[in-house]
């Protein structure tokens, strides 16, 4: 009867162990109705007025992650964050620029 009890204990933890590697497969595979998140920004460098994020130097051909507009032009920024710096004091960056 022991040995029979044994036996079981091993073949739930079997079962468990090969249970548990699909439901982390499962976890691991992104969901069919979900959006795609491969960094694809719907922002193009052509859609803005300057060739680098002026927070951080980055050029905006690398990825644009948000915009702005200030006085009728359009600025592409890396970041919300590298936005948010710019919004503070535009004219100072765009001054330094020319």
């Amino acid at each position: 009867m022991r040995n029979i009890a044994i036996a079981l204990f091993f073949v739930t933890m079997a079962l468990a162990c090969s249970n548990n590697k699909q439901d982390t497969a499962a976890e691991n595979k992104p969901a069919e109705t979900a959006p795609s998140m491969q960094n694809e920004s719907h922002f193009k460098p052509e859609m803005v007025v300057n060739t680098t994020d002026f927070a951080c130097g980055m050029p905006v051909s690398a990825g644009i992650s948000d915009t702005c507009h200030y006085e009728d032009k359009a600025y592409g920024f890396c970041s919300a964050e590298c936005k948010a710096e710019f919004q503070k004091e535009p004219s100072k960056y765009l001054a330094a620029k020319q």
